[in-house]
């Protein structure tokens, strides 16, 4: 079984790939497509170098490892995906191979984290807007693609998780639940600018407080992610 889960940046993406990689039945792979993504646009991010040296920046060559042999023959395989990296010319007909999840974050708490990291993002950085369309294109080939929330996971992870799994047709694992400090064989290279509070934890974050103040200039981001958000939310298991 394959699980691609999509998210946008700073939503607890990581330590869902270090929960399902913790079980011992699934491989994983962290933003396959990024290198491809930085390629293709030209963008500047931390490490943009580094990134294009390790993987692939052929979106097709990408695509067809997807679906190709899993990893150490696991008989699961979770594929960890910013949606904001599926931008025109990167293929989709494989997602109709695999089981779609996706991953939803309040907009104000994704902003707040991306920002600390990144100034300034705009809507297309955070992935709201091309979730939602990732979402919209599944159900239109028929598919049932599960939404979860990283609120509710933080609020109580075992049974969230369990939840998931019964979703997708994956058994569930207390393993899940926790991980090994210090990070994931199968980390991206830019692991050590993004994930270091996940690196420092062994589980899950406890539940989320009040929603962060949003900086005024980030405002007009927050107002365009919300609907995108929304109509997502109303989905989720």
């Amino acid at each position: 079984m394959r699980i691609a889960m999509w998210s946008g940046p700073r939503n607890l993406s990581t330590a869902m790939m270090y929960g399902f990689g913790n079980r011992g039945d699934c491989a994983v792979v962290d933003e396959p497509f990024y290198a491809a993504y930085l390629a293709m646009t030209g963008f500047e991010h931390p490490m943009r170098e580094e990134i294009l040296d390790s993987q692939s920046q052929d979106p097709n060559t990408v695509a067809e490892a997807l679906l190709g042999p899993v990893p150490a023959a696991k008989p699961y395989f979770y594929q960890k995906h910013m949606t904001q990296h599926m931008i025109d010319g990167v293929p989709r007909d494989w997602m109709r191979e695999v089981s779609n999840v996706f991953l939803i974050r309040h907009p104000a708490r994704v902003i707040a984290s991306y920002a600390a990291k990144r100034e300034n993002p705009v809507l297309d950085d955070i992935g709201f807007r091309q979730q939602a369309e990732l979402y919209d294109l599944c159900c239109s080939w028929g598919q049932s693609p599960v939404v979860v929330d990283s609120h509710d996971i933080r609020d109580d992870p075992a049974t969230k998780l369990e939840q998931l799994c019964e979703a997708v047709g994956m058994p569930p694992s207390p393993k899940m639940t926790s991980w090994p400090k210090g990070g994931h064989v199968n980390d991206g290279v830019w692991a050590s600018v993004w994930y270091g509070a996940v690196w420092n934890s062994t589980g899950f974050a406890g539940p989320e407080g009040p929603l962060p103040e949003v900086p005024e200039v980030l405002l007009p981001v927050l107002e365009a992610a919300m609907p995108f958000y929304q109509a997502l939310k109303g989905k989720k298991i």
